[in-house]
């Protein structure tokens, strides 16, 4: 035999003596919370265990909802709030540390990002149900009762004090990235690393799937309009979408978002829409509730000197349905394809 064909002899023998593994199979989960539908997605090494640690992230969402719901009358935010101004008041580590991160978002957003606008939420939830536009007067008794430097957090004893009358807490920008966050945390526990979880337009993703450099993420924020989705590749990341696809409401010709500005007590009108890619869902949730409230140089400004990196990414929506996009900031290690 040849040196040539003794080789290829041996190659043969390699091949067929190297045993065959199967990809880990793609396994998809779906849930209704905090008024949206969270869907994990996994690549278990072992799909026996797979349900078991679906089951586990779900259960911790559920938890999640009822410390943070603003909807639920029992939850411990709303417990929170029903409590006398200036009462300090020891609430749970998971209720504090989204407090504490609200808080921190607030400042460096100087109040564009503010859980305190519960009072003003609920008015505008109220004229979208109406189609009415609240009256002045109503306004501004709403946002005399927000601020979040009303809001007092004391680390040490784990307490949390309104301090102004009538203050209610409103957890809906920062929520759903925080307990995508923690579900993804869940997951991994359970010996699952390849994952992602969403829920609606936050995101929280661990490692690529199999053979991919990352999960593809297609942003389509004003739905069908024309033109191709911007597409990107992110792993160990987490994302988030702010604008007014499917919620809004038209009044008088004006067309506004469930998002405030809380310098008016209204929804906004401008046509846009913003992505933030961070290390973490939620400061990813957080900055772009913020982001679509800040002018755009506001926005970029504030994006350039976090000290977390961070892709901000402007949809803009043109007269003729079709969009365009503008983004700034540091690309976070995440973000391995960069608009």
């Amino acid at each position: 035999m040849s040196w040539k064909n003794a080789a290829a002899g041996l190659l043969g023998f390699i091949v067929a003596a190297t045993p065959t593994f199967a990809a880990p199979e793609r396994l998809e989960f779906i849930e209704p919370h905090m008024g949206t539908l969270f869907r994990i997605v996994i690549y278990p090494p072992d799909s026996a265990a797979a349900k078991t640690a679906a089951r586990a992230a779900f259960e911790r969402i559920a938890e999640l909802n009822r410390i943070m719901s603003d909807y639920d009358p029992n939850s411990e935010l709303m417990r929170l709030c029903a409590q006398a101004p200036g009462t300090p008041v020891p609430v749970s580590a998971e209720l504090f540390d989204i407090l504490e991160r609200s808080q921190e978002v607030a400042e460096k957003t100087h109040g564009a990002f503010d859980v305190t606008l519960g009072p003003v939420i609920r008015l505008w939830r109220e004229t979208r149900r109406t189609h009415a536009l609240p009256s002045a007067a109503a306004r501004i008794a709403a946002q005399k009762a927000t601020g979040f430097k009303h809001l007092r957090l004391d680390p040490r004893g784990r307490t949390a004090t309104l301090l102004y009358p009538h203050m209610s807490l409103d957890l809906g920008g920062i929520a759903k990235g925080y307990a995508a966050e923690a579900a993804l945390t869940v997951l991994k526990h359970y010996g699952i690393p390849c994952a992602m979880v969403a829920a609606s337009g936050d995101l929280a993703v661990g490692d690529p799937p199999p053979g991919k450099p990352g999960w593809q993420i297609e942003l389509n924020p004003f739905g069908s309009n024309p033109g191709a989705p911007l597409t990107l590749i992110i792993a160990h990341a987490g994302i988030s979408t702010s604008g007014d696809t499917e919620q809004f409401v038209t009044i008088g010709g004006v067309r506004y978002s469930h998002i405030i500005d809380p310098s008016t007590g209204l929804g906004l009108t401008r046509p846009t829409a913003v992505t933030v890619v961070t290390a973490h869902a939620t400061l990813a949730d957080a900055l772009a509730t913020a982001c679509s409230i800040l002018d755009p140089a506001s926005a970029q400004l504030l994006a350039d000197n976090l000290d977390e990196s961070v892709r901000v990414i402007v949809h803009e929506r043109n007269a003729d349905g079709s969009t365009h996009h503008t983004s700034f900031g540091r690309a976070p290690a995440g973000l391995i394809s960069t608009p």
